[in-house]
């Protein structure tokens, strides 16, 4: 691991995109330059070779770049026909997109809560929460962990629900040796700058096997339209930047490499934080971890999380409030109590920083921080 030995008055940032930006500089200006020589602007040849090389690396037939991930879970759930009167069940304990997308639709969420141990979707609770107008689950392979989906995808496939994966932080994440992104009917990935494969802006892609699935989203995504003026439907501008295509072209192939240094950190926090009263967090079995976030948890996290920042230690929270608890939500009639796990990790977890570049010494830094705190 590369030493870096920052002065203990220096602050640790929680990410450094611009560090990264400096090892591919000359890679990614060619990349956009090439896109300005070749005047075009949306989707295009970048992005059509992106999408390729993107579902190349997740062994899945097709791809479908969008403007963000959350267009790409809209139009996931628009292929599949989610619409008015129809319930979708996601995790309480996610990002607002993943709830979000299913409102665009004119469907239902129904939340469920997760596993204690693995913190994604528990196959017990969304079992617990189907009814006969379920159409789809959303697992979320949340932190960059894949959800349990063998348990997932035996319950969906016994009531005749489909599986969307939402791996917006799981780039390159397995389960069971698998990658993730071709085992539910399409998943939906986000390459938001700050994800472990993100852009220089907004950006998402909608992966699956089934090629009429993905002739609808593409249509979807661009107006209605196979050809230019000629619409089959009502649609949408969800169309990807040629110059984002090209500057994810470039960080894929970057992407292993990256991945791999974030485990190696993630490894080296974990021998570190050994105190009492820390929860760490693991790699469940069967499952490869890709560590987009690198959380711990306390009963005492923002105590802890002032103490760091005391300390010149940038953190953040993944995240403070479970969705059933959201305003956007009210009107569902959940309360408080009803998802004891989501709502502990709302209010223990906190995220340490951890990036391709983050140097050894500022690990230890951070670990020492927080075993002195405990």
């Amino acid at each position: 691991m590369e030493e870096k030995s920052p002065l203990m008055h220096d602050k640790v940032k929680f990410l450094d995109l611009r560090t990264q930006y400096q090892t591919i500089k000359r890679e990614v200006d060619e990349a956009v330059s090439r896109v300005f020589e070749a005047s075009i602007f949306v989707l295009g040849p970048e992005v059509d070779a992106f999408e390729r090389e993107f579902v190349a690396c997740h062994d899945v037939a097709q791809g479908v770049a969008m403007h963000s991930g959350t267009a790409a879970l809209h139009l996931a759930m628009l292929a599949l026909g989610v619409g008015p009167g129809d319930e979708v069940i996601v995790p309480a304990m996610t990002f607002t997109a993943t709830a979000a997308a299913v409102c665009y639709c004119g469907a239902t969420p129904v939340f469920a809560d997760v596993d204690p141990k693995s913190h994604t979707l528990d196959p017990a609770s969304f079992e617990a929460r189907i009814t006969p107008r379920t159409k789809a689950v959303i697992p979320v392979h949340l932190y960059g962990q894949p959800a349990d989906l063998d348990p997932i995808v035996a319950i969906a496939d016994k009531h005749g629900i489909a599986v969307i994966e939402d791996a917006a932080q799981a780039h390159l994440a397995r389960y069971n040796g698998r990658p993730v992104g071709g085992i539910g009917r399409i998943s939906c990935f986000s390459f938001y700058p700050g994800k472990n494969l993100g852009a220089y802006g907004e950006g998402g892609l909608a992966a699956t096997d089934d090629p009429e699935l993905a002739h609808k989203m593409r249509l979807l995504r661009d107006w209605g339209q196979a050809r230019k003026y000629d619409h089959e439907m009502l649609a949408y501008n969800y169309r990807m930047d040629s110059i984002q295509g090209a500057i994810l072209r470039v960080k894929l192939r970057h992407l292993e490499g990256w991945t791999e240094a974030r485990r190696q950190r993630a490894a080296l926090y974990q021998s570190l934080l050994q105190a009492e009263g820390v929860e760490v967090a693991q790699e469940m079995p069967g499952r490869h971890h890709v560590y987009h976030i690198f959380s711990i948890f306390h009963p005492e996290r923002d105590r802890l999380r002032q103490h760091l920042a005391d300390q010149g230690i940038e953190t953040s929270l993944h995240y403070p409030v479970p969705l059933h608890l959201q305003k956007p939500y009210a009107h569902l009639g959940y309360r408080e109590g009803e998802f004891a796990a989501s709502e502990r990790v709302g209010k223990e977890q906190l995220s340490l920083p951890l990036y391709p570049e983050l140097g050894e010494a500022e690990i230890e830094r951070v670990a020492a921080a927080v075993r002195a705190f405990t």
